[in-house]
């Protein structure tokens, strides 16, 4: 688990904070995974909202609490957690009910979560694609200057290589934009895996059998992402859609997955941004 050490941690305030604090941002989707266990686990929390677009995680404040600069964070008594599956995995130990990881299944929902979180590059590739639409570079140029200059630069006292992955990732964006070929990639390996996950959903009502597990709310959240861009879930994987549409009905799942939901003049926007293309056009669907 990414629990920070004291010399990664230059926002020194943060360190005395007690209780459970979570530093998110509404429309992030790692921040929705989180509140969405908060909200089933009953878990009382303070919020201290981080603007991402503009560019907030990546000033000084922010990075000296993360040195990635990525939300959420957790802090606990004190104590800095990042990586949303760590945090989970975390909380759950703490706040063991109601139980959300399977009895005997840590060992493998902690690697199936992990196995997730990879996915979360291609899922960027399809969301600032074709769900946010930026216009011009996604970052500006003293933004991400900012994040190269501040924070530790380290987690759990080693250098940080993550943070180099993250600055390449959005300096190949200013440069190249979020080809076809890119969305038309990601779009394709998440087939494969909404294949797999429609056939077990085939066979029970959750992704781990009988009851809802973490595994559930994080693929939900990648569920919701990919719909709201317009992959055609209904079409290709009607378990998982059928499984999602249920999902959506439980009021702590609805507060946060209805949040991020597009005006007709937004959608209108983006569908001008891309000259015409949609996703399934661009993944061959």
């Amino acid at each position: 688990m990414v629990q920070l050490v004291d010399g990664d941690i230059r926002t020194r305030e943060v360190l005395g904070w007690q209780g459970v604090h979570v530093l998110h941002f509404i429309g992030s989707s790692c921040s929705q995974k989180l509140r969405v266990f908060l909200n089933l686990k009953k878990i009382p929390w303070q919020s201290h909202p981080i603007d991402l677009p503009g560019n907030e995680n990546m000033r000084p404040w922010f990075l000296g609490i993360n040195p990635r600069g990525l939300v959420p964070v957790l802090v606990h008594d004190g104590a800095v957690h990042i990586e949303s599956n760590d945090i989970i995995q975390y909380l759950e130990q703490k706040f063991p009910t109601p139980r959300l990881i399977p009895a005997g299944h840590e060992n493998e929902v902690a690697g199936a979560t992990q196995a997730r979180g990879r996915s979360a590059p291609r899922s960027a590739y399809v969301e600032l694609r074709f769900v946010f639409a930026p216009l011009g570079p996604p970052k500006p140029v003293a933004a991400l200057e900012s994040y190269i200059a501040n924070g530790s630069g380290t987690v759990q006292g080693s250098k940080d290589h993550d943070k180099q992955v993250q600055i390449e990732f959005w300096q190949r964006a200013a440069r190249e934009g979020f080809t076809d070929a890119q969305a038309r990639a990601s779009t394709l390996k998440f087939r494969a895996e909404f294949d797999a996950l429609d056939n077990t959903l085939r066979k029970q009502p959750y992704l781990m059998g009988d009851a809802l597990s973490v595994l559930d709310i994080a693929w939900l959240i990648y569920e919701h992402r990919l719909s709201l861009a317009g992959y055609p879930f209904e079409r290709l994987h009607p378990h998982v859609h059928a499984w999602a549409e249920r999902l959506r009905t439980m009021p702590e799942v609805a507060k946060e997955v209805t949040q991020l939901r597009h005006s007709a003049e937004q959608l209108d926007t983006i569908r001008r941004a891309q000259a015409g293309k949609t996703l399934e056009m661009v993944a061959g669907f």
